[in-house]
């Protein structure tokens, strides 16, 4: 009996301090500051438990493997600005992104770690307490964010040139020849 008093007690200790800690403004939330080792692990250990709950359920409405759907998710990749802190094959993330923490996944790194609804309900959604907004709010369509996932899931094998090419601004039309008046 006395030892279950004693880790009651030592809990209710433990509660106080960590409680004094956290919302006596001890901890440094600072961006400039790693976080403790039982922080980072609590965070992402509900990140990933979070996604992986929440993605269940998610159903690409197309073929991701399709040539157009991917060279369409580049396109939608960078113009979102995915690059910006993601980058692209040939091109680094912009400088700001350095200072964001958790730091931004290079996304060749984690493309075989997540499933495309996982990849997709991110994007949608975003996540808090990262720099990940939610595409969705930020007036991204659905079709939009599986050709994206589609093109992230291809990234790793996609060349610099690919995406250069596919990223590339549609040269206009010439204007057509006048046509000669009629007699």
């Amino acid at each position: 009996m006395r030892l279950l008093a004693l880790i009651g007690f030592l809990a209710i200790i433990i509660a106080l301090a960590a409680g004094v800690f956290f919302f006596g403004g001890y901890y440094n939330i600072a961006a400039t500051q790693t976080d403790l080792p039982p922080v980072a692990w609590a965070l992402e250990t509900v990140r990933e438990a979070s996604i992986g709950r929440h993605a269940a359920t998610e159903l690409a409405p197309f073929a991701l493997d399709d040539p157009a759907t991917i060279q369409a998710g580049a396109r939608a990749f960078a113009a979102q600005g995915c690059i910006n802190c993601h980058g692209g094959p040939g091109v680094q993330w912009a400088k700001f992104s350095e200072g964001l923490r958790p730091d931004p996944p290079d996304l060749k790194d984690v493309v075989n770690d997540m499933q495309p609804a996982e990849f997709f309900w991110v994007i949608k959604n975003g996540i808090n307490m990262t720099g990940m907004p939610s595409f969705a709010r930020a007036g991204a369509s659905d079709d939009d964010i599986w050709r994206i996932v589609a093109f992230i899931k291809k990234l790793p094998s996609v060349s610099e040139a690919d995406f250069k090419a596919w990223t590339a601004a549609p040269t206009p039309a010439a204007p057509a020849a006048p046509s000669a008046p009629q007699q």
